[in-house]
């Protein structure tokens, strides 16, 4: 697994781990941390390495039947100010890895929902224009592109699941989600800090239910292709910051209004129906019950 020291790739180290697999992690640690997997640390192989670096990742692969491959930047700001940086970490890393895994049955890849662009229609499919507004989401459509291409080169299966709004437990500091942003200002006694008007939407999905996506990616061997994963439900960024006020019983702080930052999106919320089709793919985690369980525990 590449990035399997991160936020979504600890949390399903742990699952798969718990499933009786063999797991080896490739992390340079660059965002991720060996905490992480801390209580796993004995059941696993870590090899430090950059996906950048093909000799490492050909040899991370090497007797793996399966790869998941979750290392990239994933900061859409930083992207559109540091392009080259993203080109080599997130093109040519998911291009290192997919050339790297001939001899593999299975690549899951970690897409982004920003590869739609400014949707169109709402809901948003699988088939939609992809309309990239930033360096990272072109990143993760190049990314897509190379997967594709050597799967039909190789013959493996191939699944992209185009992932949304992710938030839980472990996410990075560095690239931190608006959720576990707004609670720790709060936290504070800050003002969440909204950019744009607040009426933009977004879909917040688990991380446990992403990694529940991607269990079902690696053990249903007939699904290939492309999946959203969210919620399939729109929340606008309004709404959470007033959700997460009244839970942490800060409903006096208001929220500050900042301009909007370059590379960001309107509306953004996941057709998910192909995933609950195919995949078996069924979201358990309200966004109420997730910010709880954020909030109870102190674990961001």
């Amino acid at each position: 697994m590449a990035g399997g020291a991160g936020f979504i790739g600890s949390h399903l180290v742990k699952a798969l781990v718990k499933a009786g697999h063999q797991v080896r992690v490739l992390d340079n640690l660059s965002t991720g941390s060996v905490e992480n997997l801390a209580d796993v640390l004995d059941a696993i192989e870590f090899v430090r390495g950059d996906v950048s670096d093909y000799g490492a990742v050909e040899s991370a692969v090497r007797g793996v039947d399966a790869v998941v491959h979750l290392a990239a930047l994933i900061d859409v700001a930083e992207s559109v100010e540091k392009p080259d940086l993203y080109f080599d970490v997130n093109v040519r890393g998911t291009y290192n890895v997919a050339k790297a895994s001939r001899n593999i049955n299975t690549f899951v890849f970690a897409s982004s929902s920003a590869v739609y662009g400014e949707p169109i229609r709402v809901l948003i499919p699988e088939d939609h224009p992809l309309m990239p507004k930033s360096p990272y989401a072109a990143s993760k459509i190049s990314g897509e592109a190379f997967v594709q291409a050597f799967a039909n080169q190789y013959g493996f299966r191939p699944v992209i699941l185009r992932l949304f709004n992710v938030y839980g437990p472990k996410q990075s500091r560095a690239y931190a989600g608006v959720i576990i942003e707004f609670i720790r200002r709060v936290s504070r006694g800050e003002p969440p800090i909204i950019f744009s008007d607040g009426e933009q939407t977004r879909d917040f999905i688990h991380v446990g239910d992403v990694v529940e996506a991607i269990m079902l990616s690696l053990r249903n061997e007939r699904v290939r292709g492309v999946f959203n994963i969210g919620s399939g439900e729109g929340v606008t960024i309004n709404h959470l910051a007033r959700l997460i006020l009244k839970l942490m019983g800060r409903e006096d702080l208001k929220p500050i209004y900042a301009p909007p930052r370059p590379g960001d999106i309107r509306h953004s919320i996941a057709d998910i129906s192909r995933a609950r089709k195919e995949l078996g793919f069924k979201p358990k985690v309200g966004l109420e019950a997730g910010i709880k369980e954020l909030i109870k525990h102190n674990i961001i």
